[in-house]
């Protein structure tokens, strides 16, 4: 029994419809949350490739993302080896009645 073209459909919409998310989401600069869709089934053969070139571009990303993670510690750890040099000063007092 060949299957019914009316839930092929609905499927590969479905999927679709998770695959432009994944697509904005990831261009987007701020964090949405994800959450695993459910009762999608099998990819369609015919997004397989869609999806395939968008596991590669997440996997992209991560790497980039993991990279500014490492430059900003490094940063951080170049900053707090400034601070540590530093002499501490005297009190600074604000005079608010004037």
């Amino acid at each position: 029994m060949s299957p019914d073209p009316t839930t092929a459909d609905t499927g590969r919409d479905a999927w679709a419809a998770v695959l432009d998310t994944l697509e904005r989401d990831l261009t987007a600069e701020a964090t949405t949350t994800w959450t695993e869709p459910t009762g999608l089934g099998p990819v369609p053969r015919d997004l397989v490739g869609r999806a395939s070139r968008l596991l590669a571009a997440q996997r992209d990303r991560m790497a980039t993302l993991e990279t500014e993670r490492r430059q900003t510690l490094e940063h951080l750890g170049a900053l707090r080896a400034v601070d540590a040099t530093r002499e501490p000063r005297g009190s600074v007092y604000l005079d608010a009645s004037a």
